[in-house]
């Protein structure tokens, strides 16, 4: 088989970044965030999926453009900007996403038993070993590639199906996407903490350096594929909202007391019935063995600060990292959802530590990009989103203190 063209492979590496952003972004928490949100707002809930879907282009266009321009990974970048950031800002990413992997493992148990009645921590355990499995292969970077974005287009297509099954009232969600009825700044906190913080910002951005993509001759093609990563990341929040609030709209009751409650589970049912449970199951299972994997990826790519690792090594990390989460979630005693809060909280904290950084190099930093002015109305936009994200940083150490003091 001949080898692919320049093109090809360029194409592949892009498809590769911008679906391991998108599905790192939607997780089993985004999922059950979507659907307890819209069973309070109702199709109020729009507007706060657009803000933060908006805020998502500021924020990654910003670090994938610079990513690129440096040539750098985040730390690494950090580093160099101000001595000794990178390792903060490489500690705070590696805990927060440790701590979301072991949400994200129990995550592919409850999708697996919904699935097939399978016990949660057998399904965890299984699917961890699926994820290690693929980085101890050794094509794990095709692997990873080919996996997030055939279950990305998997949850996308199954997702589309519930909402029209369920037959949400659209134009209604439209209207209210820009009229909301109510705004809650406190799901819009919580949707953006979860879709944008800690690991997930650098998932794409990282995927792109280790496929040789960097430079100034790169920089239109990075932005284009993050345009293209928000873009499925939007369509996949718009869909899932859709799909439960059809549900909602029919005058269905989801149930959001108690911790074992399960909200999009519930609305699946209602929608499509013992298959719509088995497609919420596939659809669980898709969205958190995506971010076992992105997770992993990005967070050990972070590792390097420390020390200089080749491929060989890094999935050696990676599956450590892997084995390491799924230790602690099945000897865990905490519920996966408080655990899932309280990751949450922490990366929002970590969010605006890092887009500060970046913004900083882009006003200050020139040499750091060799040389490039950075397109100064995207920094302006960056940093009046950075303060929004800081605001939001500030409200979730009460989210973190809760959680301890638990």
């Amino acid at each position: 088989m001949p080898d692919p063209t320049p093109t090809a492979v360029t194409r592949g590496a892009f498809l590769g970044a911008i679906f391991l952003m998108a599905t790192s972004a939607i997780g089993p928490g985004f999922i059950t965030q979507t659907a307890t949100f819209t069973a309070k707002l109702g199709a109020a809930f729009a507007f706060a999926i657009l803000v933060s879907v908006l805020v998502d282009f500021v924020v990654q266009l910003n670090i994938w453009r610079i990513t690129v321009l440096t040539g750098r990974r985040a730390a690494e970048t950090a580093n160099a900007a101000i001595p000794g950031a990178g390792y903060l800002l490489a500690v705070l990413v590696i805990f927060g996403g440790l701590v979301f992997n072991i949400g994200n493992i129990a995550g592919t148990g409850l999708g697996l038993n919904a699935m097939t009645g399978l016990d949660p921590k057998v399904g965890g355990a299984l699917s961890a070993l699926v994820a290690i499995g693929i980085f101890l292969s050794s094509r794990a970077g095709l692997l990873v590639d080919r996996l997030i974005i055939v279950l990305g287009l998997v949850m996308i297509g199954l997702t589309l199906f519930v909402a029209l099954v369920s037959n949400p009232p659209v134009g209604e969600a439209l209207r209210q996407s820009v009229l909301p009825a109510t705004i809650d700044f406190a799901a819009i906190t919580t949707i953006i903490g979860g879709t944008v913080g800690g690991y997930i910002t650098y998932a794409g951005a990282h995927r792109l350096l280790d496929k040789g993509l960097a430079g100034e001759a790169n920089l239109a093609a990075a932005s284009r594929a993050a345009l293209s990563g928000i873009a499925v990341t939007g369509v996949m929040r718009f869909v899932l909202f859709l799909a439960i609030l059809g549900v909602v709209a029919s005058g269905v009751s989801l149930d959001l007391s108690g911790k074992a409650a399960n909200p999009a589970a519930q609305a699946f049912l209602a929608a499509a019935g013992d298959l719509g449970l088995r497609v919420f199951g596939l659809v669980l299972w898709a969205a958190a063995i995506t971010s076992v994997v992105g997770a992993a990826y990005t967070s050990v790519s972070f590792f390097t600060v420390f020390r200089i690792m080749d491929d060989r090594a890094r999935n050696i990390a990676t599956v450590a990292f892997i084995a390491v989460s799924l230790v602690i979630y099945l000897g865990l005693g905490t519920a996966p959802a408080a655990l899932l809060v309280f990751a949450g909280g922490f990366n929002g904290l970590i969010l605006p530590i890092g887009l500060t950084l970046f913004i900083y190099i882009g006003f200050a930093r020139s040499d750091l990009m060799g040389g490039h002015r950075y397109n100064r109305p995207l920094l302006i936009l960056g940093a009046l989103t950075c303060a929004l994200t800081w605001y939001m940083g500030v409200k979730s150490v009460g989210t973190i203190f809760a959680f301890l003091g638990s």
